[in-house]
């Protein structure tokens, strides 16, 4: 247009040129408009211009040409009046395009600022509401000590992950509760069986000493001294035993065994206890296949959990008749020893494996309250399950389920 209204193929033309520039087109800051003939074919710039020769070259070739020096911008063309060329460029700023440009530079520099800082305001709150169970629950376990062990901790409805974990710290409390009551039922009672013997022992020895006596009256003391002496030495040793058991299973030698004689000779110790026992072990529920009784053991540590429950079976029943079954699926070798006894109370069966503890009703008979946890940290050991039934004045019934050798 520049170039039509100064060098016009009429006047008409460059009349009507100028009027609709200058009514309609907005006049640029710094605009400039330059003009040079061409009169050598081999000089096409203007002097007043600092241009590229590679703008002069695309006028020549293309017939128009651009570049942008800094916030300046310039277009060119070859403009053709008549027989004249004459290179017509215009020069101006883009205030408006730079401005918009500052303008857009800052909102996208408010606007990152302000989602950084949007952004971490979120996520202080989701992460502060996310966290608030998990510091109610950590500030809920400070308050959980030795003195406190029945409180837990509040559990929601939804099943998500600090649900569960909630869950798992009340199993934990209530597995460490339970171990923290054994504890101190094991102490309060190991201190109190092996100071009666010590107590009657010194007790004898001092009666004994304290004037002249004859010697039956010697002999009788010894003989008590002797028995409370003994009775200490068997506490002791049932303690060793159950400590013993308390070992990593992978510390034991295990080895191939057939249950069926574990049995034989637990009841062959047993006999040499109770020479005149009622017990009659029961093969009929013998599975045809041999192999299926095979486990792997420590036969000594079976031995004497097998040992001890028969003895338990035999004293509780006034040596009445124990029937004692082998039988045998895929997976496990089930044993099943059952007397005729005076039962153990259902408000008991709950402590029976807590060391030293006693039913109720057992009364006067002899014991230490050793051999069910012994037995049961025996069949632990060998990744078994024991199982105690009973009702009073019936008798009891104990399930003993060894993994198959098959199984390994």
């Amino acid at each position: 247009m520049v170039a039509h209204a100064n060098f016009p193929q009429s006047a008409a033309s460059s009349y009507l040129i100028k009027n609709l520039r200058n009514e309609y087109l907005e006049k640029l800051p710094f605009e400039k408009e330059y003009f040079q003939e061409i009169r050598d074919e081999n000089s096409y710039s203007i002097p007043a211009l600092n241009l590229p020769g590679e703008f002069y070259e695309n006028l020549k070739i293309y017939n128009n040409a651009s570049y942008k020096s800094k916030d300046t911008y310039y277009a060119g063309i070859l403009h053709k009046q008549g027989r004249k060329k004459i290179v017509v460029i215009v020069a101006a700023q883009n205030e408006y395009i730079k401005n918009q440009l500052i303008n857009l530079k800052l909102i996208l520099l408010l606007g990152f600022l302000l989602t950084i800082g949007l952004t971490f305001f979120l996520g202080f709150l989701f992460s502060k509401q996310i966290f608030l169970p998990i510091r109610k629950m950590t500030q809920r376990v400070k308050e959980i000590n030795t003195e406190n062990l029945h409180l837990r901790l509040s559990e929601n409805t939804n099943k998500d992950e600090v649900g569960d974990l909630a869950h798992t710290f009340n199993n934990m409390l209530d597995r460490l509760e339970t171990s923290f009551e054994s504890q101190n039922n094991f102490v309060s009672n190991a201190s109190h069986e092996l100071s009666t013997p010590l107590t009657s022992i010194i007790g004898e020895a001092e009666l004994a000493l304290s004037k002249e006596r004859n010697p039956e009256e010697y002999r009788q003391a010894m003989l008590i001294v002797l028995q409370d002496a003994e009775r200490l030495k068997a506490i002791i040793q049932s303690l060793l035993n159950l400590a013993q058991t308390g070992f990593d299973g992978k510390k034991q030698q295990m080895v191939l065994l057939r249950t069926d004689e574990l049995v034989v000779n637990a009841k062959s110790a047993v006999d040499r206890i109770y020479p005149d026992n009622k017990i009659h072990i029961d093969y009929s529920l013998m599975p045809e296949d041999e192999q299926l009784l095979k486990i792997k053991g420590n036969e000594s540590l079976l031995t004497l959990a097998l040992t001890n429950i028969m003895l338990n079976a035999c004293k509780y029943s006034n040596n009445d008749e124990v029937k004692v079954g082998i039988g045998a699926t895929n997976q496990h070798v089930v044993l099943l020893i059952q007397d005729k006894g005076i039962g153990i109370p259902a408000s008991d069966i709950q402590y029976i494996y807590d060391p030293f503890f006693r039913a109720s009703n057992t009364g006067k008979i002899k014991g230490y309250g050793i051999g069910l946890p012994l037995a049961r940290n025996i069949v632990r050991i060998h990744k078994g399950e024991l199982k105690v039934s009973s009702v009073v004045n019936e008798g009891t019934l104990v399930e003993l389920y060894l993994p198959a050798a098959s199984r390994f």
